[in-house]
């Protein structure tokens, strides 16, 4: 296939620099967005659009479905997305019923409240995780250095820092090669308990899918019990820390469930064959003195914005269906 040219708006510069071994998987990643000197970036073989990575192939799992309306519906259990018999799902369906959803778009979601153990999902569909997958990818490399007996080096807490805190593209890139791409991050999720989660191809870790209860898995391995996470304190102390710290401009969804005490990790992709919007959030909020772990994943939307609404939308709910039953 001719490798697609498409000009990136909009990205956050790398800050990124060699890694030992991983120097050639570095500036692999630069030659690959084509970083000219007037700081325009093209890239090939795949499109990165504000700040996510996105496959250009015609043969890449895109979706083609298109809004067609501008109107918005409020979401409904459908045969794609019922709730389950499980504690708390049929509350939690009829919170969401609230919730404006554009038509053709996609909603899926996963609550737990932390102390009580109660928890609920609602749809079961796979999602391009965009870049909240750069969560899973820390954790991975996090699981490999304690496998080793090691701490992470500077040079890759650097990368985790701007890849968690900034959203940084080429320091994801970098740790994903170091990790093992996919069969890395398979690795490390058999471990975690994820069993529906399917890392992306090469290097299109953005087109990694993922379900909503899987990524409440994840997050119970940061920020649940400690006896029952694959991760040392230590680990989790610093995945907790970065996820705690993200920066001004990066810190909605979920954290409009519980703005005063969040971290969280979010994902937004604008896919080039719809120009239709993945928005996705997921972490630990805390609201009138509970804790909660939420995960929101969403496509279709026409809009960043309006994809932004339904989530923290969808989060608020999603906080209230565990508080009011």
């Amino acid at each position: 296939m001719v490798p697609h040219r498409a000009r990136l708006h909009g990205d956050r510069p790398s800050r990124a620099r060699p890694l030992g071994r991983l120097g050639r998987t570095a500036l692999a990643s630069v030659v690959l967005l084509g970083v000219t000197g007037a700081g325009t970036v093209y890239v090939t073989a795949q499109a990165h659009d504000a700040g996510e990575i996105v496959s250009s192939s015609a043969s890449s799992r895109t979706r083609t479905k298109a809004v067609t309306e501008a109107t918005v519906e409020p979401v409904t259990a459908s045969a794609s997305a019922e709730p389950t018999p499980a504690s708390g799902d049929a509350a939690l369906a009829e919170a969401l019923g609230s919730v404006a959803v554009e038509a053709g778009a996609r909603l899926s979601v996963a609550v737990l409240d932390t102390e009580s153990g109660r928890s609920a999902v609602y749809g079961d569909e796979a999602f391009d995780t965009a870049s909240i997958v750069k969560t899973d990818i820390l954790a991975a490399l996090l699981l490999r250095a304690q496998d080793a007996g090691r701490e992470l080096t500077a040079q890759e807490k650097t990368y985790a820092s701007a890849m968690i805190r900034e959203s940084d593209n080429a320091s994801a890139s970098a740790l994903w090669e170091a990790i093992g791409q996919a069969q890395g991050l398979a690795r490390a999720n058999e471990r975690f308990g994820l069993d529906g989660t399917e890392g992306g191809e090469g290097a299109l870790w953005g087109l990694t899918q993922t379900t909503a209860a899987d990524q409440l898995t994840l997050l119970r391995q940061v920020f649940g019990d400690a006896d029952d996470s694959e991760l040392d304190e230590n680990s989790r102390a610093y995945l907790r820390g970065l996820m705690g710290d993200i920066a001004a401009g990066q810190d909605w969804g979920v954290s409009a469930a519980g703005p005063t005490g969040f971290a969280l990790k979010n994902g937004w992709l604008p896919r080039t064959a719809t120009g239709l919007w993945d928005i996705n959030s997921v972490g630990r909020v805390t609201a009138d003195g509970r804790e909660y772990l939420v995960a929101v994943l969403s496509d279709g939307n026409s809009t960043k914005a309006g994809g932004i609404s339904t989530v923290e939308a969808a989060a608020k709910a999603a906080v209230t269906a565990l508080t009011t039953t």
